[in-house]
């Protein structure tokens, strides 16, 4: 099936339960841990734009922003690296933390690691809204990166265990949806903070973060960890009274019997990240890096990190730029309201394509518009009305696109293909490459920025071209499909059925894993 071996979900076990009040508040609550990422996201790039704030701990840049209103190069007028470094220092600690996360998720339980992410970032807001210096800026940033870092490795996961597996898809979007609920609220604070007089606004946006801290630390304590969890840990009981719970009906032994089965089974591995090397494990671990890296390398966290100042850049007034990412961040967020209303019924793929098509369209006006206005050596100047209109409506076209395809199933995909004796670690990993991708670009975009011109838009326009292509080949279709029966898509799938070994051959590794633990005794 070289068209991307679409596989069905009618041989996958029917469990019962629907989409209870108990489920949806549940995921209402965890999925609030999107809002300190979108919040941070959203926050950085406004700030930073700020002439106050460039202006007590960036003079270089202020200096050459004032400058470059009347010089030759607009391109090139915010390209600083300890400005950027105060953005992407968050995702390499994120990075970092990420790691410690996994095995604290997985022997600690989902809510724990919750906890500790909400805590670290609530600490980082503080440091961050009352910063005297740029250390200080950079610690609260390392701070809230360790935060998000936590969040980003629990959360998802823990959507993914407590939705029914018909709604899986809509429950796990929840969190990319607060997400941009952060990231649009982020852009309101900014818009509204910058007309305080007196230039200490950026205060206040820096330090509001500590609300959605708060936010996410009450939802976290309020919530139970999910049965998935607590049966690798041991707590049958406590387990199915949960799952019964969640679910909303009388009888869920054959869905708590394959969890508890699962669960024996991952206690045979004796290293999930050892494991991960596996053969048969090699489409969940490809995806596990793949989609992260794509998502990253559409271009969608340039808009979303440095918003009004490439608004700015591209000619916008001051209030106008922050007022144009308010009006992407609300895009933003409709958009993905789109995804979790839809993305159970035409499935992972239909967005995946239908996705990368609209953003490669919108990228090649956006990079015309950009080329045609400031040409190689970035004239200055405003632009006019109509020529801002066509350029804010284009941004908005391509992050709808993004918002409900690449971004809520960047996280949505990974954490419901891979098999529970090695889903903290392959959650490790894909939350790793997210941030290692996110601190990249957002490191080196100012530098690309200046130094490629608008050629910086074409780089990003091949790689829309090129995961769309990897994602019409290689990735089956996951909805409706049980996330403990994952594994028989793999089996089906034109290419990847080579690396999944069929029954006999699995039950033939376990008699040999058996074998070698007798072997040591």
């Amino acid at each position: 099936m070289a068209g991307g071996g679409i596989v069905s979900s009618g041989n996958a076990k029917a469990y019962p339960g629907g989409l209870t009040c108990k489920v949806i508040m549940t995921c209402l609550v965890a999925a609030c841990g999107g809002l300190i990422f979108g919040y941070d996201i959203g926050i950085s790039g406004g700030v930073t734009s700020m002439a106050p704030f460039l202006k007590e701990f960036f003079p270089e840049v202020y200096k050459k922003e004032s400058e470059t209103k009347a010089s030759s190069n607009q391109y090139c007028k915010f390209n600083s690296t300890t400005l950027t470094m105060f953005t992407s220092s968050l995702y390499l600690a994120a990075l970092l933390a990420s790691c410690v996360a996994s095995y604290i998720t997985k022997v600690c339980g989902r809510k724990i690691s919750m906890l500790i992410g909400g805590i670290t970032f609530c600490v980082g807001a503080l440091f961050n809204g009352f910063a005297l210096a740029v250390w200080m800026l950079i610690v609260g940033r390392i701070l809230l990166g360790i935060g998000i870092g936590f969040a980003n490795q629990s959360v998802p996961l823990y959507l993914s265990e407590v939705a029914p597996y018909k709604y899986r898809g809509a429950c796990n979007v929840l969190f990319q949806l607060s997400i941009t609920v952060g990231i649009l609220v982020a852009n309101a604070v900014n818009y509204g903070f910058a007309q305080i007089k007196g230039g200490w606004g950026w205060r206040l946006s820096l330090g509001g973060a500590i609300v959605p801290a708060i936010i996410f630390i009450i939802g976290s304590l309020t919530l139970a960890d999910t049965p998935n969890s607590l049966i690798q840990r041991g707590k049958l009981q406590e387990a199915k009274e949960r799952l019964l719970k969640i679910r909303g009906v009388d009888n869920v032994d054959e869905e708590f019997n394959d969890l508890v089965e699962a669960s024996e089974q991952s206690k045979k591995i004796k290293s999930p990240w050892f494991n991960l090397f596996k053969r048969k494990y090699r489409p969940q671990v490809f995806f596990a890096i793949a989609i992260p890296f794509f998502q990253q390398l559409t271009g969608m966290n340039v808009f979303m990190f440095y918003a009004p100042v490439l608004f700015k850049t591209m000619g916008f007034g001051y209030n106008a730029s922050l007022l144009s990412a308010l009006i992407t961040g609300a895009v933003n967020m409709l958009a993905t309201i789109v995804s979790v209303l839809l993305v159970d019924k035409f499935g992972r793929r239909f967005w995946f394509l239908e996705g990368g098509a609209q953003m490669l369209l919108c990228q090649v006006v956006i990079t015309t518009a950009i080329a045609y206005k400031f040409g190689i050596n970035g004239n200055p100047g405003e632009l006019e009305k109509w020529y801002s209109f066509l350029v804010v409506i284009a941004i908005c076209i391509y992050i709808s696109g993004f918002a409900w395809s690449w971004g809520p199933l960047g996280w949505l995909v990974p954490s419901e293909i891979f098999p529970l004796e090695i889903r903290s670690a392959a959650q490790s990993v894909n939350v790793s490459v997210n941030m290692i991708f996110t601190f990249f670009i957002a490191q080196i975009f100012l530098q690309m920025l200046c130094a490629l011109r608008f050629g910086l838009f074409i780089f990003f326009m091949i790689w829309v071209v090129v995961m769309t292509i990897i994602v019409y080949y290689f990735l089956p279709e996951t909805k409706g499909i049980p996330i403990e029966d994952m594994a028989g898509i793999w089996k089906e799938h034109w290419y990847w059925k080579r690396f999944v070994p069929v029954a006999d051959e699995e039950l033939a590794e376990v008699k040999d894993t058996n074998k070698d633990e007798e072997l040591k005794k």
